[in-house]
């Protein structure tokens, strides 16, 4: 699986003029199609580092809400992505990844309801 970074900067954490925080890699498919991809976040579980990438069509838009994991290491300062073949390591990882959305949603109420009162 290979990714490439369209930021100039690997680390840049999406304040670059290339990526204007939309942080995006092109993945190569086993089957050499190729895909852009939003990054949506870097997390570990069990001592791994996985990441959660949001598939795009060419409008720069995800329209099924379709979410690919991968496991993710760097190799010399360039991001691999390796496929989650055991099936008990890709349910920890896609549990961690939705308590990681469960916890996004819940500070988006709790800011939503603190502006609320605030006015």
């Amino acid at each position: 699986m290979a990714a490439e970074n369209k930021c100039d900067t690997a680390a840049c954490g999406g304040n670059c003029d290339t990526c204007d925080g939309n942080i995006t890699v092109t993945l190569t498919l086993d089957n050499d199609e190729t895909v852009e991809c939003a990054i949506l976040t870097i997390f570990p579980v069990n001592g791994h580092d996985y990441i959660a990438l949001l598939p795009l069509d060419e409008n720069g838009e995800n329209e099924d809400g379709e979410v690919y994991l991968y496991r993710y290491d760097q190799q010399d300062g360039t991001p691999v992505l390796d496929n989650i073949e055991d099936d008990e390591e890709y349910e920890a990882v896609a549990d961690m990844f939705d308590q990681l959305l469960d916890a996004a949603e819940y500070d988006e109420m709790v800011a939503a309801d603190e502006d609320t009162a605030e006015n």
